[in-house]
C-alpha cells in the first residue's frame, strides 16, 4: 500500500487525507521537515509551550496553531485534522485508542503544537554515508522511556522519551557532530552506549517503534525524541489530549536545510 515514496509534502498528506497512506512517513518527501503532534485544550497551551521551551532536546516547537485553528501557515498547507496517517487519542492522561482523523473530535479550544522531528535530520546523516537501521529494514524507529526527567511545567513533567539508532564508535562520533547542527529537530544525541545507564531495561523491546538490529561492532545511539509529550500528557491529565501515533508524522514545507545552524 506504501511502496510508492512520496516525494511532495502536498502528495504526500493529500493521500494521507484521502485516507490511501496509512503508516511511518520515513523516508518520504525528502529535503522537507516532519513533526510531532501535541494537541491540547486551550487551557493546558500556556502551560504546555512552556515546557517545550524548558525542554527544548525532546520538544523544540517548530509550530503553533490559533486555538480552534487546524491550519499551521508557517509550515504550508497543513491540517492538522487529517494529515497524519493516524493519532493517539489521550483522555485525562491515559490512552484512549487510536484514530485516522480528528473530525469528529476537533473542537474550538484545540491548540496545535508542531514539534521537530528526528527524521529531518536523517537526511544529513544518510547523505554523510552513516546508516539508518530502521530505514534499511523498512521499520518504525524503536523508541524508548528513559529515566531522564524533563523540567516540569505546571502539569507537565514526566520523563525523557529517546529513539535509537545503532552504529559504530566511530560513526557515533560522526552522528554527533552533524546532528548538533540541527537543534531544531533534536540536535545532537544525549546517550550512546549502555541502555540501562537512561533507565532501558531492556533494548529488545522498544516502548514504541520497532525493534532495530544492533550488529557486532554498533552501539545504541539515543536521541532525545518528540513523543515525550505522551509522558508529559499522563501526568498533566488534561480532559482530552491527541498526539501523532509514533513514526507516523506530520510532513511539512519546511526544507529541512532551514532548520540547520552552522
Amino acid at each position: 500500500m506504501n511502496s510508492t515514496i512520496w516525494m511532495n509534502p502536498d502528495d504526500l498528506r493529500r493521500e494521507i487525507r484521502e485516507g490511501r497512506f496509512r503508516g511511518p512517513t520515513a523516508g518520504h518527501s525528502p529535503g522537507y521537515t516532519q513533526g510531532n503532534l501535541a494537541i491540547l485544550p486551550r487551557e493546558f497551551s500556556e502551560e504546555f509551550l512552556r515546557f517545550c521551551r524548558l525542554n527544548p532536546k525532546a520538544c523544540p516547537v517548530i509550530g503553533v496553531s490559533e486555538p480552534g485553528d487546524w491550519r499551521v501557515p508557517e509550515l504550508g498547507e497543513v491540517d492538522l485534522r487529517t494529515d497524519a496517517p493516524a493519532y493517539c487519542v489521550f483522555r485525562d492522561g491515559e490512552p484512549a485508542g487510536e484514530v485516522l482523523d480528528l473530525r469528529e473530535l476537533w473542537t474550538d479550544d484545540m491548540v496545535g503544537f508542531v514539534i521537530g522531528c528526528s527524521m529531518s535530520f536523517e537526511e544529513a546523516l544518510l547523505e554523510a554515508g552513516l546508516p539508518i537501521r530502521h530505514i534499511e529494514q523498512a521499520t518504525t524507529v524503536p523508541m524508548y522511556d528513559t529515566s531522564i526527567a524533563n523540567v516540569p511545567s505546571g502539569r507537565f513533567g514526566g520523563t525523557m522519551v529517546v529513539s535509537m539508532r545503532p552504529m559504530t564508535p566511530q560513526q557515533a562520533i560522526r552522528a554527533i557532530q552533524i546532528t548538533s547542527r540541527f537543534p531544531g529537530v533534536h540536535g545532537a544525541p544525549v546517550h550512546f552506549g549502555d541502555p540501562a545507564a537512561i533507565g532501558i531495561r531492556n533494548i529488545e523491546q522498544p516502548d514504541y517503534g520497532e525493534r532495530s538490529e544492533i550488529q557486532p561492532g554498533e552501539v545504541p545511539v539515543f536521541w532525545a525524541c518528540g513523543v515525550t509529550p505522551q509522558r508529559a500528557i499522563r501526568t498533566a491529565r488534561p480532559k482530552l489530549a491527541i498526539t501523532h501515533k509514533p513514526g507516523q508524522m506530520l510532513v511539512s514545507d519546511v526544507r529541512n536545510s532551514h532548520l540547520a545552524v552552522f
